[in-house]
């Protein structure tokens, strides 16, 4: 059964449709075993970030398809809807690209390090699902293993650079008088805490954190020296604020339309800068169309970004090198997995024919035969038995030609004295 990734992220679906398909950790458990329903999928993970959703699995040759539109239907779309933006990676590229992700390699920003608590979030709730067998539970704890050595042994965690750095920068550019600046921040998650770090490095004047948990939302406060709101305050404290970052697991638009004109209207229209890091979004789109407002999404951030790539680029070549080899590695490991089927086979069938013969011999012995003949009979039997299929495919290897199987049976089936090694 082949291996696969499938899914769609920032490099090939615009972010609504990304929001689309986008599970929350509440969501999560349900769809794996949604997914696990899917006829022929045999153990199955789920990533799912602001950037990315995707899907690794073990299904039976051919089900690829009928995983993809699991994918779509299940987030209540038609079953093509997405065929235009997804990717398909199998076996070793599946691998691979798994590794790649791991390490930030697939990353919005090259070797951000969020990714690797994200990776590790699918691979508990699959397993705690018993969604996952051997293969993929391997895989995902080899996919740390991997990360970890490029973190070690190259420079792409060098200079760290986050989406909540970006955002900062960003806000720098549009707003350069950050000393000056009222901070609102949505969410208490990671995004939200980096945030207020790069914020509070960068000398923002006032920092006020809101978050559906008051208690989250003072601890984060307290640790940075900001104020703490609850959700329902939100709009009253909009108008506050000369910046806005968003990043909460709301299903729904946390600021709307409404709230956010309301704002501008106490604010006599001096501009805001609103940055939403949600998928999906935390900011209604048509906020967007407000002539006071600069909103920007996660995607906004590539130029911002791309100054990053190039002192990485180095580093994530050293990277990949180390994720090609641990690619062999596992894919070594996984095809001998593949083969153990034809040796416990084998040794089913060695075990039935004993079986066989000893019934056989009770049955001799019983019937008063003598001990010594039984014995005889039951191993001349007994290797007839064992041996007739490898003759029979031995005398047809020879018809056909079949070097390869006969030097097989030659190393299987050379005499211990020749197995011996040299003095």
């Amino acid at each position: 059964m082949p291996l696969l990734a499938l899914g769609l992220n920032h490099q090939t679906a615009p972010l609504a449709l990304r929001e689309r398909v986008a599970l929350d950790s509440g969501q999560l458990p349900a769809a794996l075993d949604a997914l696990g329903q899917v006829p022929g999928v045999a153990e199955a993970a789920l990533l799912s970030t602001c950037n990315r959703t995707e899907v690794y699995a073990q299904v039976e040759e051919g089900r690829e398809a009928a995983v993809a539109e699991w994918l779509a239907v299940h987030h209540g779309l038609a079953p093509d809807a997405l065929s235009d933006y997804l990717y398909l990676h199998r076996d070793d590229e599946a691998v691979r690209h798994l590794f790649r992700v791991a390490t930030g390699l697939d990353s919005l920003v090259l070797g951000e390090p969020q990714i690797l608590g994200q990776v590790k979030d699918a691979w508990q709730a699959a397993r705690g699902r018993q969604r996952l067998r051997s293969s993929l539970d391997r895989l995902f704890q080899q996919s740390f293993q991997v990360a970890k050595r490029v973190r070690t042994d190259t420079r792409i965690g060098a200079h760290p650079v986050s989406v909540a750095y970006a955002s900062v920068r960003l806000a720098r550019q549009v707003f350069s008088e950050l000393d000056r600046a009222t901070v609102l921040l949505v969410g208490a998650g990671d995004t939200i805490e980096l945030a207020a770090r790069h914020l509070v490095d960068a000398k923002a004047r006032r920092l006020l954190v809101a978050n559906r948990t008051l208690e989250h939302a003072q601890a984060l406060a307290s640790r940075h020296g900001g104020y703490a709101l609850p959700l329902s305050e939100l709009p009253r404290h909009l108008p506050e604020a000369d910046i806005v970052i968003t990043a909460t697991a709301s299903r729904e638009p946390v600021l709307k339309l409404d709230a956010v004109q309301a704002a501008l209207k106490a604010r006599r229209h001096r501009p805001m800068f609103m940055l939403d890091l949600a998928v999906p979004r935390d900011i209604d789109p048509a906020v967007a169309t407000l002539g006071d407002v600069y909103l920007y999404t996660v995607d906004d951030l590539e130029q911002v970004i791309e100054e990053n790539r190039a002192s990485r680029r180095e580093a994530a070549e050293q990277a990949q090198a180390i994720i090609d080899l641990q690619v062999g590695h596992y894919m070594a490991w996984w095809r001998a997995q593949g083969r153990q089927d034809a040796l416990k086979a084998m040794r089913r069938s060695a075990d039935a024919a004993r079986e066989q013969m000893l019934a056989r011999a009770h049955e001799q012995l019983a019937a008063g035969k003598p001990a010594t003949e039984v014995v005889e009979l039951l191993a001349a039997q007994l290797t007839n038995k064992l041996l007739h299929g490898p003759s029979a495919a031995l005398r047809q290897a020879a018809l056909d030609g079949d070097l390869d199987l006969l030097r097989a049976a030659e190393r299987l089936y050379q005499d211990d004295d020749d197995a011996r090694p040299a003095p």
